[in-house]
């Protein structure tokens, strides 16, 4: 999973039916989703069981899923759940807590009801320090025009019922299509159908329902699929299809031989950022499958650059934990879940690779490497830089260790590249952290888990004894990581830089500030204002109420920052404010506020073959 910062103050898992079409099936598992009578932005599902040999079962829907690392209580958004024998006689429910239901007479059971809302009209931020449901993991259901199919949230599972195929049928309009990477085997145009063997499988297969608009192309021997959801046809799947496919035909040849995946798809859902839609920003990965969701406002420039980056990261989860993984993933419980120890690796080591594929595949520069590698540094600093990473993984759904888990994306990927400098130094630069991720993959892979508390020394027996030193003393244990000490193996040393900086937001404290009684948008008194302000006399209290003509308040401030990123140096600029209570207009240029930011450059010629080694090997 990748999660992105996006807008004001803000900058894994083992493969993450119509009514009675299954019920002769003793072992398995029919479901329904019927995605045309849509009543009150619900929809039916209805489920048809497994034979059930004892006297009571209990039905759940998740309340964690694999690759989210976090509690979301899916089953919360069920209601109406009711329990019928072969007569159509309800049966005695009860629900037992958000995500399960407990049925009585259970062996006389033949089918189960329940609506499900989705998750999207829930959200109240981004994602970050609430209890939303990240939205690539979420669901949606806006009848008619889009339905993200996130599995888990409408489809349960029955006590010790798991490993039992599942057969689900969708119905739904004949104007939209589903796009995912399980195969349709039913012709209709109204009904899609789908089985898979067991539910971990059903769980990591999104479909997002909506108007046909997708690509497909070939990447040596993988079939990709992008799909696109966009609410006011700003993107197609087309308009960014060329970019996706230079990006993935670089992640194949990064990879060579550990991915083997025939097909893969991209759901990319495009918020509108209204109330009732989507405002965690990012990416969920699954083994064959990546489902994003991004504002639709970002210029293309962006928003190709942001799936660049998460898709990317999803992608390579491909290596870790889709591949190499413990057994608390493999085994993953979805309602008492247990976690692995390894987010360093997971999450860690795949956002690094997200990052060193660009550079090493000729996409982005040394340069800018460098200064993503600078800003990693500069965000974990804002965590917890003393805190075990493992003791942090272990306990990432429970507080302190929860706010933490952000650390993945930062800390977890320069520890990648220490491990990383650490096996080029050893081996003179012929192998690095890919190799040893391949022979992880090899040692274990898709179906052979690892125990949590063997990594450190099975990486140590594969790779050097410095590597399991480090891991000891870094990850395992609370020692800051000097990273200038490790950068210093490969000659890259300190340097500095000057960035345009944001035009409202300063770090993390913004320029701009919101009355919630007014929705108001007004210039904060507390803080010095940069140079975009002062050179359009902008003061302290002023209320900015349209920019370039567009009335902006509390309900769209997203989308002033969203364009705001696009403003350029001297662009011409109006703006209406009120202040002492007198409307006035304000015309002008826009000048960017520029930064001096730490980053990092080639220092030390006599390890330029290192650096070329692990930059480019």
């Amino acid at each position: 999973m990748k999660k992105i910062l996006y807008t004001l103050a803000l900058a894994a898992t083992l493969w993450s039916c119509k009514t009675g079409s299954s019920s002769g099936a003793a072992n398995v598992v029919g479901v329904n989703i019927d995605l045309i009578d849509v009543k009150d932005d619900k929809v039916l599902v209805t489920v048809t069981p497994p034979q059930i040999k004892t006297d009571q079962v209990i039905y759940s829907i998740p309340k964690t899923v694999p690759g989210t690392y976090s509690t979301d209580n899916y089953g919360k958004f069920s209601d109406d759940f009711k329990a019928f024998d072969a007569k159509g006689n309800p049966l005695t429910v009860k629900r037992i807590d958000d995500n399960s239901w407990s049925i009585a007479d259970a062996k006389k059971l033949k089918k189960v009801t329940y609506l499900v809302g989705d998750t999207f009209d829930t959200e109240k931020g981004t994602g970050f320090g609430n209890d939303d449901v990240f939205s690539p993991a979420g669901t949606n259901i806006n009848a008619g025009i889009n339905f993200m199919v996130n599995t888990h949230g409408f489809v349960g599972y029955f006590q010790d019922k798991l490993d039992v195929p599942y057969k689900v049928t969708i119905t739904h309009p004949e104007t939209i299509w589903g796009a995912t990477s399980m195969n349709d085997e039913d012709a209709s145009n109204t009904s899609d159908v789908f089985t898979t063997p067991r539910y971990a499988v059903l769980v990591e297969n999104p479909i997002m329902y909506s108007k046909p608009d997708y690509t497909t192309f070939n990447v040596n021997g993988m079939d990709i699929l992008i799909a696109v959801y966009s609410p006011t046809g700003k993107f197609t799947a087309e308009s960014i299809t060329p970019e996706m496919k230079t990006m993935m035909t670089a992640q194949k040849n990064f990879l060579g031989k550990v991915n083997a995946t025939k097909k893969y798809t991209v759901l990319l859902y495009l918020s509108s950022m209204a109330k009732d839609d989507a405002h965690g920003f990012g990416a969920l990965e699954h083994p064959t499958a990546t489902t994003v969701v991004l504002p639709e406002s970002m210029p293309k420039e962006k928003l190709v650059e942001s799936m660049k980056d998460v898709v990317s990261h999803e992608f390579f989860h491909i290596v870790t934990p889709l591949t190499v993984h413990s057994k608390e993933i493999q085994y993953f419980d979805y309602n008492a879940p247990k976690m692995s120890e390894h987010l360093w690796m997971y999450e860690g080591v795949t956002e690094y690779f997200a990052n060193l594929f660009q550079i090493n595949q000729g996409l982005i520069d040394e340069a800018e490497f460098y200064t993503r590698i600078a800003d990693k540094i500069e965000q974990a600093k804002s965590l917890n830089d003393t805190m075990s990473f493992t003791v942090m993984s272990k306990n990432v759904l429970e507080q302190p260790y929860k706010d933490q888990y952000l650390n993945v994306y930062q800390k977890g990927a320069l520890i990648g590249m220490c491990i990383d400098i650490i096996i080029r130094e050893k081996s003179n630069g012929e192998r690095g952290i890919l190799d040893l991720m391949h022979k992880l993959a090899s040692e274990y892979g898709v179906e052979k888990p690892f125990n949590d508390d063997e990594l450190f020394a099975k990486i140590t027996q594969l790779t050097y004894p410095e590597v399991g030193e480090f891991l000891t003393k870094y990850v395992q244990g609370t020692t800051p990581i000097p990273y200038d000490f490790y950068l210093a193996k490969v000659g890259v040393g300190k340097a500095s830089e000057k960035v345009p900086g944001s035009i409202f937001i300063k770090g993390q404290n913004p320029y701009i500030t919101i009355d919630k009684a007014t929705k108001v948008i007004s210039v904060r008194k507390d803080l010095d204002l940069n140079v975009f302000f002062t050179s359009l006399n902008l003061k302290a209290g002023d209320q900015i109420l349209t920019v370039n003509d567009k009335a902006y308040n509390l309900d769209n401030i997203y989308d002033l920052i969203t364009e705001s990123e696009n403003w350029k140096e001297n662009d011409l600029i109006t703006i209406k404010i009120k202040r002492d209570g007198k409307e006035q207009t304000i015309k002008g240029t826009v000048k960017v506020p520029f930064e001096e930011k730490e980053t990092f450059k080639a220092t030390d010629a006599s390890k330029e073959k290192l650096k070329n080694a692990w930059l480019k090997g």
